[in-house]
Order: structure tokens, then sequence, then C-alpha cells
């Protein structure tokens, strides 16, 4: 990842990350509310339990007073308050979870909401498989954080305060020593936050950083196969995963040590004061063995909780990691250009302007130096010029993908900031070299799933590019399945296929990137008789690969290495004899060759 991209490692604060999250539960309070009450109500059944037992011990069994109607009042009791304390425990964990994933589905909807709004230039930089480690595998750890891990560290804690409530209640003295051991489990539950926040950190990098690798090793799989490069591919994949076994066993090591081992430790060290203390007391006095059996039953659950919220302290913390690592993303400002302005204005002509645009990707070295062009309505304009000379470059500003660092893009009169989305969009009709088809079939990639546009238009725009031949002979013509990526079709199919998408919505200007570059020759004449009926009437920027598909051009710009050097129609520009010449010398020269070839 580069430079200006670092900042998304930077860990936010936890506490922070953590009020972040409950702000998500702010919209659920009302269920969340019945939860609170129904897990209060709970609790106090399961804490009454043992009181009732230590009456029974005390008041009737040591004594030998047995008296039907208190005795079977009390067993009564007891087995209604059990029955009661599931019954709520079940609600009040059901309603807990139910709210947990419906918080999660917001905020994925949200994260994925505003990676949509980010611009190209991110996704330019950003590595795919991180990003979706992000939304996929970050999200996930924080819905265990609201599933497994809230709930039970808020019954958990309402638990603590109703056994310490019992305590006071059977002896202030003794409950008043079993609160030092409070201060003892914070102490560890701060140390073990502090050192398994930098392992989870680490885990959670590596693991984005693994599926960067694999997504980038299955979408290069043809080239790592064909340069024999699985092995680097396969070194590199083992180190990065060597590396996120190293922190994950680094958080085994710690949860060893102080999660269930420590609690233990002072579990039995807290039975034994307890014991000591009733030991001590007997000397003097009789002790109550009612009491006795209710502060060792109460000392027992006081751990278990605790040892609840430890044993869960490690997924908080890898929750906490990844919603820190989500939040960063959607926190992240390097959104797409979006409109300025109040004003509504339309593309009704299609006059395109470009006035000394100087534009640069890393805002250190230009990659467009003051250009500056006019295209009228109805007028083909073709970009030319080596790898690298801001063809594209040229084509990514008109289409708003990035924002302009000096000068002014207008159409028809009005800078290209004053247009909406909508009205940008719909007007601007662009055909990529490689050109994307999404999975589903054949209609749906025409259609794009607008419901403006209807069967007869997709068939029409089909005819208008010499499409509809090819996909009439499929087994189900339109309704034929694309698979990703549109990988069982030719890269011409694919390429007609987008043409009667971009068709399809009668864009006002047409925007041609290489199209016909990665086809082959007789494909190219088919698409060639396409691309002559989609320009006419329209304005029309094509970047042109093989010059002597521009030749009727009614402009022809060259660039190199960001600046116009040549302006004019083919006719002029090889006339001047100059870089345009010396490309079409060469192109020819290679077609000769390439005829000749084909003949021998």
């Amino acid at each position: 990842m580069i430079e200006r991209h670092k900042h998304l490692l930077i860990p936010l604060a936890q506490g922070l990350v953590f009020k972040r999250l409950i702000q998500y539960a702010k919209p659920h309070w009302q269920w969340l509310l019945v939860a609170f009450l129904l897990l209060v109500g709970g609790t106090a059944s399961q804490l009454i339990g043992p009181i009732l037992i230590q009456i029974f011990i005390d008041d009737y069994l040591t004594p030998r007073i047995f008296e039907v109607q208190a005795l079977l009042i009390l067993g009564i009791g007891y087995i209604v308050l059990h029955i009661a304390s599931a019954v709520m425990n079940y609600f009040q964990s059901l309603l807990f979870q139910k709210t947990a994933l419906e918080i999660i589905q917001e905020l994925r909807i949200d994260i994925f909401s505003k990676v949509e709004r980010l611009g190209l230039s991110f996704f330019d930089q950003f590595p795919t498989g991180g990003l979706v480690s992000r939304i996929t595998n970050d999200t996930e750890q924080v819905k265990e954080l609201y599933v497994s891990v809230m709930a039970v560290f808020v019954q958990n804690i309402i638990f603590l305060i109703g056994v310490f409530i019992a305590m006071f209640y059977l002896n202030v003295q003794l409950a008043l020593f079993c609160l030092v051991i409070l201060p003892i489990i914070i102490v560890i539950m701060q140390l073990y936050r502090h050192f398994s926040s930098k392992y989870y950190s680490e885990m959670s990098e590596k693991l984005s950083q693994l599926n960067a690798r694999l997504n980038e090793s299955i979408q290069g799989m043809a080239i790592v196969q064909i340069f024999r490069q699985e092995r680097r591919m396969n070194r590199e994949f083992q180190k990065t995963n060597q590396e996120h076994h190293e922190a994950w066993f680094k958080s085994i090591k710690l949860d060893g040590l102080l999660l269930r081992p420590a609690v233990d430790f002072i579990s039995i060290m807290a039975l034994v004061l307890v014991l000591s203390y009733f030991g001590i007391t007997s000397l003097n006095s009789p002790v109550e063995i009612g009491v006795l059996y209710a502060f060792v039953n109460y000392l027992d659950r006081f751990f278990e909780p605790v040892n609840q919220m430890m044993q869960r302290l490690s997924i908080f913390q890898q929750a906490i990691i990844s919603a820190g690592r989500v939040f960063r993303l959607m926190d992240h400002d390097e959104l797409a250009p979006v409109k300025q302005g109040s004003e509504e204005p339309t593309v009704k002509f299609g006059e395109i302007e470009f006035r000394d645009v100087t534009f640069s990707y890393d805002g250190k070295q230009d990659v467009l130096k003051n250009i500056s062009f006019k295209v009228r309505q109805g007028e083909t304009l073709a970009l030319v010029g080596h790898t690298g000379s801001g063809k594209s470059s040229i084509i990514n500003l008109l289409m708003r993908f990035y924002s302009i660092n000096k000068g002014q893009i207008l159409i028809d009169g009005t800078p290209i900031e004053q247009y909406s989305d909508e009205e940008l969009r719909s007007k601007l009709g662009l055909v990529l070299q490689d050109p994307f088809l999404f999975v589903g079939d054949i209609k749906h990639n025409i259609r794009l799933y607008d419901p403006s546009i209807t069967d007869e238009d997709v068939v029409e725009a089909a005819k208008f590019v010499h499409a509809h031949g090819f996909i009439e002979r499929l087994p189900k013509g339109y309704e034929t399945p694309v698979g990703e990526r549109g990988s069982t079709f030719s890269s011409g199919q694919r390429q007609l296929i987008s043409f009667a998408r971009t068709m399809a919505r009668n864009p006002k200007i047409l925007v041609l990137d290489e199209a016909t570059a990665s086809v082959d020759t007789e494909t190219e004449t088919e698409i060639q008789i396409a691309l002559e009926k989609m320009r006419r009437g329209r304005t029309t920027i094509a970047i042109a690969h093989r010059l002597s598909t521009i030749k009727d051009a009614d402009q022809i710009l060259v660039l190199h290495q960001g600046e116009i050097v040549e302006h004019g129609t083919h006719g002029e520009l090889l006339d001047q004899e100059g870089l345009y010449h010396k490309m079409y010398l060469l192109q020819q020269g290679a077609e000769k060759l390439e005829e000749i070839t084909v003949e021998d």
C-alpha cells in the first residue's frame, strides 16, 4: 500500500471504537431495554435460589422443624424461580442476538455504501483482497462482539452485582473481603487488553494481506502459470501465512496465561479466604451451615461469569481491532468527485471543452499539462500517443472519476462539476478496451437492471451494434448465462455486448477507450461497422491504438508525456511529418509484415 493510505493501518483508540459501536445500538434501544429487564429478572431468579436453600437449611433442616406448608412453599418457589429464570434468559438471549444481527447488517450496508462512494484513486492504490477482508472478515468479527460478547458481558455484570448484593445480605464483613478480588481481576483484564491488542492488530493485517495475495493470484492465474510463478507465489503466501500463524500463537500463549489459569488461581485463593473466615469464626461462635453453603455457592457463581467474560475477552479484543479497521475505512475521505452548486444543468448537445487542464494522480508528478481542446456537437476527436502519454487520464477526467488539479472541463459551456452524477452518467457512454460483464445473463448485462429499458430496447440496441446475430445463435439467446467477467464469451462478443449496453441508454457523448485493441482483425471489421453507427450524431472521443481506425476523425490530438504536441486531421498530421507520421509509418510497416506472414 502506498504512503497516502498508511493512515488506514493506524489503530484507533479502543474507547472511541467502542463508543461508535454503541451508537449503532441506539436505534434498537426499545428491544434492548426489554432484553435488559428480562436479563435482570432472570438473574434475580437465579440468585434468590441459594437464599431459599439457606433458609431451608438454617431455619428448618438444622433445628429439625418440618412444617409441610412452609417446606412446600420453599420447594415450589425454588422450582418456579428456576423455570422463570430459564424462560427469561432464553428470551433475553434471543432479543440480544436478534438485535446484534440487525446492527451488523446495518454496519455492513454502511461500509459497502461508503466504499461505493470512494473515488477511483482509492481503488487504484488499495489492494482488493484487503478491502474484501475489511467488509467481510472484519465485520464478521464485529458481529461476534454483539452476539457472543456484549450480551454475555451485560448478563454477567448484572449477575456479579446480584452476587455481591446477596453476599452483603448474608455477611457484610466477608462480602467486603471479597470485594478485594475485583481490582485484581480488573488489573488482569487491563494487562490482557494491553498485550492482546498488538497481537490481534497484527493478525488482522496479516489476514488482509493473505486475502490480497489470494485475490491477486486467482485473478492472474493465467500469468502465474504461463511464467511459472507458482513457487514464488507459494513462497510469498507461505511467508505471510507464517506471520499470521505466529501472531495467532502469541495470542494463544497470552490467553493461556492471563485468562482461565489466572482466574482459577484467584478463585482458589478466595475459597481459602472464605473457608478460613468461617473456620476462625467457628472457634468463638457457631457457624450457620446454610450461610456457609450459600456463601460458597455464590463464590462459585461469582467466578463462573468472570471466567466467561475472561474467555470472551479475546473475542472482544479481536472485534475492537476489526471494528477499528472498519471505521478507519468508513472515515476515509478520498471520495469520488460530486456535484457542486444548486443549479441542475442538462447535457443537450454534447459539446466538450478542456481549458488548460493539469492533473496529477499522486499530487507530485503531473500526467496532464495545460491540456486545451474543443469538440463540437457530433464531431469525433481521436487521442493518440505512446503508453503513458495521458490519453486515459483525459477520459477519466471527462467521466469525472477524478478531480481536476487546475483548469476547467466544460460540457455545453457548463463546468463539469455542476452536473449531477445521474445526468453526467446517463449522457456519457463509456466503452472500455476490456469490457466488464456481470454474472447473470446477456439481457441483464445490457439492461443493467434499469427499469426504463424494456426487453424491446435491449434487442434493438443489440441489433444496432450487430450483436443480435451471435446472441440469437446461442442456446438460450438473451437468457444465456454470463460467467464471472464474461469469461465464456470471446473478446469480440464481450465488446459487442458492452456496445449494446451503452447504446441502450442512447448517450449524447460517446467515449471509446481503445475499443478494438483486443479483438482480432475479422471481428474488428464487424466492430468498426458498429462503432460507425454508434458515432453518428454523437460527440465522440476515442483513444486509438490502431491509427488506421481514426482516419476519418474530425480532430486528432497527439499526446506526449502529458502534453499535446500535434493537432489536426489525419492528412494534416501526415503532412507535418512529426510524431504522428512516425507512428503511422511504423504501424503500416507492422501491418504489411503481418499480412505477408499470414499469406506465407
